[in-house]
């Protein structure tokens, strides 16, 4: 089985744990068995290699969540990368161009494409290999997967499907309707779009070729930014008269908002946290390490990190992303390719950063014109290279880099660093990335 997983948008509906560096799906918030958190990402990838060990897994993200996915997933699962945002058919049309010019997959096989952040069992997953194996059949040229509706939402569009089979052709497209219009489809046979479909490559690839005019995959990927945005729907959807709709009547959440992220955690509290035995159907989510007291409330989000911090009725959580939008702070936490840097303190003329190195990993050889450095090892082994000298630090070393010498910083075991910044004008403009010359 081919899968596409979409992986897009900052998600602000869960600030403060998401931003536009750290998407929700990247946020660690599922218990397992053995008390470890994966994130949103993690439990679908995890989830599909259950049901089909040998499934082809391409995600589409930007440039910004790449590191992100290699750090959750490591570095075999395939990345197609938008190098701008472009809407989702040409982020489709790279997507399949991957697996067809970039992975060998022969046009002929099918793909499915979802989202990457629902809320799923496994008969979903069976659900999407269905999906694949009636897209093979090409009776029709995209098949859709419909979710059986649990009560009339205004969230999502509506496909009405011409009979009541399991499988059956659309009759057409209803978009996102008030409460009782929404009724009124549901009465009609009508069933949530939750944006999963399949097609054969080929489809897209000739649908692509038409729109754009590009030879494969790397033409398409240089000419990526000059492509108009439009939809999948509009672009391909609304203009396809051979449509399918499966049924799917298992479980399926959208969780993008706190509201309904909650309805799906295990435990009322993730982090440090504590509810007094007044307190009902209230939910903590704290990435700080400082405890959280919450008594007598009710119908109730928390959530605290260093970007902020969120208390919120559970229904009202649902309309934070203008209010988020109106924010202007520095972002405090970000996963790199070599591993993660949270901040610490913000003054004039200085910036303190935890930065955390993977195993085997290092920073760009780099320097700064405008600004000093300190590293204080706390954690782990490894060695600096600064100006081409190479040398071993350890737990309790101090490393001192002045503005305009190159470094870099190599992780011989998983290495945390306290990193201070000092100078009159600290930003992320002032690097530039060097060449390493050693001297031996």
């Amino acid at each position: 089985m081919n899968i596409v997983l979409l992986s897009g948008g900052s998600g602000k509906r869960l600030w403060p744990l998401s931003n536009d560096i750290r998407s929700k799906q990247f946020i660690k918030i599922f218990k397992q068995e053995d008390g470890s958190y994966e994130s949103m990402v993690q439990r679908v990838y995890h989830q599909i290699k259950k049901v089909d060990a040998e499934a082809t897994v391409t995600i589409a993200t930007s440039k910004t969540q790449v590191s992100a996915i290699h750090n959750q997933l490591g570095e075999d699962v395939g990345i197609s990368v938008e190098p701008c945002r472009r809407d989702t058919f040409p982020a489709i049309a790279l997507a399949t161009a991957y697996l067809v010019d970039v992975l060998g997959v022969s046009p002929e096989e099918s793909v499915v494409v979802c989202p990457v952040d629902p809320y799923v069992e496994t008969d979903y997953f069976e659900a999407l290999k269905k999906l694949s194996d009636q897209a093979d059949k090409e009776e029709a040229n995209l098949v859709l997967m419909g979710i059986e509706p649990t009560y009339p939402s205004e969230k999502y569009g509506y496909i009405i499907p011409a009979t009541s089979e399991q499988t059956a052709m659309v009759s057409t497209f209803k978009e996102k309707p008030t409460m009782e219009v929404a009724k009124e489809y549901i009465s009609q046979g009508a069933l949530w779009n939750g944006g999963v479909f399949a097609y054969k490559l080929k489809y897209v690839m000739e649908i692509a070729h038409k729109l754009i005019d590009f030879s494969d995959y790397q033409d398409l990927l240089t000419k990526y930014a000059t492509l108009p945005k439009i939809s999948f729907d509009y672009a391909v959807v609304e203009k396809e008269d051979k449509i399918q709709v499966q049924r799917f009547a298992g479980q399926w959440k959208d969780l993008g908002t706190w509201n309904t992220l909650t309805e799906a955690m295990k435990e009322a509290v993730v982090g440090k946290g504590v509810l007094n035995d007044n307190c009902s159907n209230v939910h903590i989510v704290n990435e700080m390490d400082v405890p959280v007291l919450a008594m007598g409330l009710h119908d109730v989000v928390i959530s605290a990190s260093p970007e902020g911090i969120l208390v919120s009725d559970k229904e009202q959580s649902s309309y934070i992303k203008p209010f988020v939008d109106k924010l202007e702070q520095q972002i405090m936490f970000a996963e790199k390719s070599w591993g993660s840097f949270r901040v610490l303190d913000v003054e004039t003329g200085s910036l303190t950063i935890k930065v955390t190195l993977n195993e085997g990993h290092s920073m760009n050889y780099h320097n700064h014109k405008h600004r000093d450095e300190v590293w204080v090892v706390i954690s782990g082994e490894g060695k600096t290279i600064i100006d081409g000298e190479e040398q071993p630090v350890k737990v309790g070393d101090v490393v001192k880099m002045p503005a305009g010498c190159c470094h870099t910083v190599i992780a011989e075991t998983e290495l945390k660093l306290i990193e201070v910044q000092i100078g009159k004008d600290i930003s992320v403009q002032d690097k530039e990335k060097k060449e390493m010359n050693l001297n031996r």
